[in-house]
């Protein structure tokens, strides 16, 4: 069972999100918080497996909150909840831990699909998003050199390591990377780790714009 902990200061949003967990079999939402400061409080006392976290919050905002969760002995997954067009905080939300992001506008099927991925230490990345999130925060920057130092970054990968991570740009989840290269999601798993660890990275959407950056997934983000 995934134990799920909703953090956002409006209580229509966490009563929709409830409503949406509620329906599944193997999640359960074990609290509600209405700032950053009572979702820390709540995940020191209920260990969630997953955090739907809202950015904007009064008392701690949801930066704050996820950086402290970071802290605990087994932090639990972050997926930051955002109206993302609004909201010019994702990218430091990713670099303070969190796995993943959702749109507050996602279908209930999204939505479930998310938690469980960040469960399982996948987080959700559809093309569309993935396109939206590098649109805004990797747009091209002529005469950097940002390119070249990407793509320096990236000669410690093997071939195969190359490979997953342009898929990871794509929007795609381990198990579509699996077929996609005919390998084992057990095998996926293991090169997505290496990958994070080699390029000292948190998180696949941390991954995603770096590969952006090197000019390896224009193919597939354009």
């Amino acid at each position: 069972m995934i134990r799920v902990l909703i953090a956002d200061d409006e209580w229509m949003v966490r009563a929709m999100v409830r409503t949406i967990l509620d329906v599944a079999d193997d999640i359960t939402v074990i609290g509600e918080a209405a700032d950053g400061a009572e979702a820390v409080s709540l995940a020191r006392s209920t260990r969630p497996d997953v955090v739907l976290m809202d950015i904007r919050m009064p008392r701690a905002d949801g930066l704050a909150a996820t950086r402290q969760l970071q802290q605990l002995p087994a932090p639990p997954k972050v997926v930051v909840l955002t109206t993302f067009d609004l909201d010019e905080y994702v990218q430091t939300a990713l670099g303070s831990g969190a796995v993943g992001f959702l749109l507050k506008d996602a279908t209930a099927t999204d939505m479930l699909t998310a938690v469980r991925s960040a469960a399982a230490g996948d987080a959700m990345l559809s093309p569309k998003i993935t396109r939206r999130l590098l649109a805004r925060f990797a747009a091209p920057d002529p005469g950097t050199g940002r390119k070249a130092n990407a793509a320096r970054q990236l000669q410690v990968l093997t071939n195969k390591e190359r490979e997953v991570l342009v898929a990871i740009a794509r929007g795609m989840a381990n198990t579509d990377i699996a077929t996609h290269l005919h390998l084992s999601e057990a095998t996926v798993k293991t090169h997505v780790s290496r990958i994070l660890s080699k390029l000292t990275l948190t998180n696949r959407v941390q991954a995603a714009i770096l590969a952006h950056h090197a000019g390896l997934a224009d193919d597939g983000l354009a």
